[in-house]
Parts: C-alpha cells; sequence; structure tokens
C-alpha cells in the first residue's frame, strides 16, 4: 500500500508539480521567494502596461494578464524561476493578427484578444498533453534569431511615435518607416524629451548604476531590487511631472488616463468559426514562439541549479496560463527571458514567486491605479524600447556565418522576411528555408569509402587516412540517414563505384550513420540488391543500428538478401569476405547474432 501510495503521490506531483516542491519547502525558501516575487512585480506592473499598449490594448489588461495565468502557472509548471506574463514578442504577434480584424482599442478589439487567448491555451494544452514539445524544434536558433531581431526592429519603431509625439498609423514596417520619416517635423519637444529622459535612465540602471552600488558596498541583497527598480521610478517620476505641470494639457503630452481599479472581471472569449479561422495563423505562432522563447529560457536557468524541465508538462503549464488569461480579461503570456533572469538572480526558489508576484499586481489594481492617470505613454514607449534593445541579435549572424552560410542564409531570409512581408509570414518563410535548405544538405549527403587503418580492426576515410584497401571489396560509408530525398543519389554513387572498380566482386555499405531507412530508400536498396546480383557483386551491410535492423528483419529485407550478409562492424564484414584474416583471435563470423527486437 505504501509503494501504490508513492507511485500515486509521484504521478500527482508529475501533473501538478506544486505537490512536488510544496513538500520539501523550508522557511528560507519563503525568505527568497518573496523577495523575488517583490522584484519581479516591480518590473511586471510598468512592462505589463507597456506591452498591453504595444499589443494595442488598454493598459490595465496587461495588469489583468499578470494575475491568474502567474498563479496558475506557479503551481502547473516545472521552472521554479521562470516568470511569466506579457512579452514584447507575444504582444507584437498579437497586434499584428487582430488590427485587421478590428480597430485597436475597441471592445471588439479586446474581444479578440480573449479569443486568441484561449485559442493559444487551448493548442499549447493539447500539445503538452499528446508530448508535441518537439515540433519546436522546426525553429531553428537561426529562424528565431532572425525573427526576434526583426521584431525588435519592428516593435521599436512602432513605439517611436509615442516617443515623438504624434500618430503614425498601422501598417507595414516600410508604410510606417516612410511615414514617420515624412512627419519629422511633427515632433513634440516635450514629449520626445520625457521619453529620451526615460531611456537614458533605464539604460542607466541597466549598465551602470549596478556597479557603482557594489563601489559604495552595498549589499548584494540589495542591488538587484534596485537596479531592476528603474521602471517603477520613471513611471512614477513620468506622472507626477505630467500631473504637476499640466503637461497633458498645455504641452499635448500624451497620456494613459484612466485604469480602472479592481481586480480583472470573468470574461468569456468569443466563439465563431470567423473569428477562429482569422485568428487561428496568429494563435500556432504564439504558441510556438511563446513556448520556444519560455522553454529556451526555463532550461537555461534550471541548468545552473542541476534542475530538471519537462518540456510537455511546461507546455501544458503555459496553455493552461494563457486559458486563465482568457477568462480574466487577459491576453497571451508567456515566459519571458528578462524578467526570468532578475526571477533568478533575486533567488526564487519555487513557483511561489510567480504567486506572490501574481498578488502584489492585484493589491496594485486594487489601490494604485489612480496614480497612473497621468502617465505619458513616452514612458512606457521608452520601457519597451530600452526592453528589446537587447533582442537584435548580430552575434548569432556573425557565428551562423563563420559556421554555416545555409543558416545564415536562413537567418538573413527571416530576418527581411518579417520586415517586409510581416511577422507571422516572416516565420513561416524561415522554417520554410530551414526545412528547404535541410533537403538540399541531405539530398547529397557525405559518402566516404573507408579502409582498414593499419593492422586494426578501425576503418577510415581513405581520403583522410593512409589505410589498406581491397580491390576485391568497396566499402562505402554514408554519413546520413536514407530517406526519399537522398535514395537516388546513393544509388548512382554505388553504380558509379562498381563502374569504376570493375574487379570488386563485393560492396559493403556501412551504416554507423545511418539512424533511419524509409520506404523509398529501403525500395531503393532492394534494387541496387537486385542490380549488384545482376552483375555478379554480391551486396553487405555493416554496422547497421539495432532499430533501424528491426525494420528490416520485420520486412523481410534481411531474408531477402540474407542474413549472412548483415555483419556487425567493417572488420566483421571483411573478415567474412575473405578480404582479410582474423587478429587476436578475432573468429570469422558468418551471420550476426541471435538478439530480440528493442520494444518501442
Amino acid at each position: 500500500m505504501t509503494t501504490e501510495r508513492a507511485n500515486a503521490s509521484r504521478a500527482w506531483a508529475h501533473w501538478v508539480p506544486v505537490l512536488g516542491w510544496v513538500r520539501h519547502y523550508q522557511r528560507d525558501d519563503l525568505v527568497s521567494d518573496l523577495i523575488a516575487g517583490v522584484v519581479v512585480a516591480i518590473m511586471l506592473v510598468p512592462q505589463g502596461m507597456a506591452y498591453a499598449m504595444l499589443a494595442g490594448l488598454p493598459a490595465e489588461v496587461g495588469l489583468y494578464a499578470s494575475i491568474l495565468p502567474l498563479i496558475l502557472y506557479g503551481l502547473l509548471g516545472t521552472s521554479r524561476t521562470l516568470a511569466v506574463g506579457p512579452v514584447a514578442i507575444v504582444s507584437l504577434l498579437v497586434a499584428t493578427g487582430i488590427v485587421p480584424l478590428a480597430e485597436a482599442g475597441s471592445a471588439q478589439y479586446v474581444a479578440l484578444a480573449l479569443t486568441l487567448a484561449l485559442m493559444v491555451g487551448l493548442i499549447q494544452f493539447v500539445m503538452g498533453i499528446v508530448k508535441l514539445g518537439t515540433l519546436v524544434n522546426f525553429l531553428s536558433h537561426p529562424v528565431i534569431s532572425g525573427f526576434t531581431s526583426a521584431a525588435a526592429i519592428v516593435i521599436g519603431w512602432s513605439q517611436l511615435k509615442h516617443v515623438l509625439g504624434f500618430n503614425v498609423p498601422r501598417g507595414e514596417f516600410i508604410e510606417q518607416v516612410t511615414h514617420t520619416l515624412g512627419h519629422l517635423g511633427e515632433t513634440n519637444p516635450v514629449t520626445l524629451l520625457i521619453g529620451l529622459a526615460g531611456v537614458g535612465t533605464l539604460l542607466f540602471f541597466k549598465n551602470r548604476l549596478g556597479s557603482l552600488l557594489q563601489k559604495v558596498g552595498l549589499p548584494a541583497t540589495w542591488v538587484v531590487p534596485l537596479t531592476k527598480a528603474g521602471p517603477l521610478l520613471i513611471v512614477a517620476l513620468g506622472a507626477l511631472l505630467v500631473g504637476a505641470l499640466g503637461l497633458d494639457q498645455r504641452s499635448g503630452v500624451g497620456i494613459v488616463g484612466n485604469v480602472p481599479a479592481g481586480l480583472p472581471p470573468l470574461t468569456l472569449p468569443q466563439v465563431d468559426t470567423g473569428s477562429l479561422r482569422a485568428l487561428l495563423p496568429t494563435a500556432l505562432a504564439i504558441s510556438f514562439v511563446g513556448y520556444m522563447e519560455s522553454v529556451s529560457v526555463a532550461k537555461s536557468l534550471a541548468s545552473k541549479r542541476r534542475e530538471k524541465i519537462d518540456a510537455n508538462q511546461e507546455l501544458i503549464a503555459l496553455g493552461v496560463a494563457n486559458l486563465g488569461a482568457a477568462v480574466t480579461a487577459g491576453y497571451p503570456v508567456t515566459g519571458g527571458f528578462s524578467r526570468s533572469v532578475v526571477n533568478f538572480a533575486a533567488g526564487a526558489r519555487s513557483g511561489l514567486a510567480s504567486i506572490l508576484t501574481a498578488l502584489l499586481v492585484a493589491l496594485t489594481l486594487l489601490f494604485l491605479t489612480p496614480l497612473f492617470y497621468y502617465l505619458p505613454q513616452a514612458i512606457l514607449a521608452a520601457i519597451i524600447l530600452v526592453a528589446v534593445a537587447g533582442l537584435i541579435d548580430t552575434k548569432s549572424f556573425v557565428h551562423a556565418w563563420r559556421y554555416s552560410k545555409a543558416d545564415a542564409f536562413s537567418l538573413l531570409v527571416t530576418f527581411f522576411a518579417v520586415l517586409l512581408i510581416g511577422v507571422e509570414q516572416g516565420i513561416l518563410v524561415g522554417v520554410v528555408v530551414t526545412i528547404a535548405l535541410y533537403l538540399w544538405r541531405t539530398s547529397r549527403p557525405h559518402v566516404a569509402e573507408v579502409g582498414r587503418v593499419g593492422d586494426s580492426e578501425i576503418y577510415r576515410n581513405v581520403a583522410r587516412h593512409t589505410v589498406q584497401t581491397s580491390s576485391a571489396v568497396h566499402m562505402l560509408r554514408v554519413d546520413e540517414s536514407l530517406y526519399f530525398a537522398n535514395s537516388k543519389f546513393l544509388e548512382d554513387t554505388v553504380l558509379a563505384a562498381v563502374a569504376d572498380h570493375p574487379d570488386i566482386k563485393a560492396f559493403v555499405l556501412v551504416g554507423t550513420a545511418i539512424n533511419f531507412i524509409d520506404a523509398s530508400a529501403l525500395e531503393t536498396l532492394e534494387q541496387l540488391h537486385h542490380a549488384l546480383e545482376a552483375v555478379g557483386v554480391e551486396m553487405h551491410f555493416a554496422a547497421l543500428k539495432g532499430p533501424v535492423m528491426d525494420r528490416l528483419r520485420t520486412i523481410g529485407f534481411v531474408d531477402e538478401v540474407g542474413a549472412q550478409r548483415f555483419h556487425l562492424s567493417p572488420h566483421d564484414a571483411m573478415i567474412a569476405l575473405g578480404a582479410v584474416a582474423p587478429t587476436n583471435g578475432h573468429q570469422q563470423r558468418q551471420t550476426l547474432p541471435a538478439y530480440a527486437p528493442v520494444k518501442r
């Protein structure tokens, strides 16, 4: 019974991770979680409002999305330091998907944002349940790097209108650039000054304040909260300055205006076929990109503490968090990089830090919203500008260019596709280019003729090593799995090798790098076997992996070719063919040893 209870407990803890960490929670953990929760809340309140504005939503929606989603993730997430909430990239995707359907800020626009959160939540939840977390591998690092860099530029440019103080119609990036440059003469100098002051203050807090505080001997526990208080400071000073001097009336400075007090209302997203169809591409993009950003940050931080992340459970947790946003007047959320790093640095020990952050945001909504009335939009824009500046990644391009021109090409294509044809389309183009490059690269795999190194049992590429070869046995190693795109290339390569070596009596295919053989490649191997038999050349195989052999046995290919022609290693093949003599007691093995297929 004890064992059954233990197994049941582990099963529940797998699906509800809070049941795992709460059993080992200690008093010291509470202090660390409380500090982390406060620090992240200091960042999240102004950021949440700013990102909501970026998404085309009222400022309070960003705060609504920072309460229940954080609580739900804190209970269900496997990362103890990931800070979930509104983020810049997802906010941009929300605006991109909804702007063509409704006017920004309208009731219909807000309703569609709820529907989008519902769709993202369902997509991520289902993907987690059926364990499809690996699908995000189609978003390669170069594609993500190109996308985020271009998206950062799009986001930054979209916020210039709030810093410059004049309206720029929403539209394609090039249209916004043209309109902004053509109307620079309409810049509001007071708004510009406020925006630049906000950017300068944030950069000082981000880059200089920490070292200065350390020099004066301030304890490290105080350095992190103070350096991350820059957004809150400029929000307070900006609202105070505009309110005290009446700059909204006297100088036309744009302000946030009324932010409704109180906890988020319960909402029911609208579900109709037209909206679902129109929002599906955006929902898929947010689901993949948001999860990719979230899980990469979570894994990076977890590795520093030797903790583990369950990728599929992360999908479930993020899905439930987005469902929570959908029913509490929020919009899609995911794990943010900067806040998660701060959460980690501030000492977060468990999901309780996320829950405490949510409670502090709720208290802000209950009691502090009147203070945001005179908050300049230029200050929120400054927060976004500084946050997204770090997303522009030039190092990845330089590294990719040095290592793989193809990866660098996919990065550039994604980057310019996002800028020129749109955010969602840019992601799709990047994925298509990545797959196309993979097919092109693997359609002509590296094939090496191998020979024996000295008197050893090691066989290596004849072009790289001094080796011994046999005139009667030709041995090729294919450094790629065999599938429809490269099967004909393999056939042409083998037949050409046989034509170039008329004295050979046997051909050996070395499969040390073959992880899979699809139906097209199997058909090609069957044709090769018969073609070689017709010209008096035996076809042999060496070092095929267990899963590959399982499939070949099941389909009957091993019996068709003959089990005696499948060898454990190249050296076994050469001994069986009489090309070399057994060494060091190595006995000639005519067939593979008996073994049972592994069930998968």
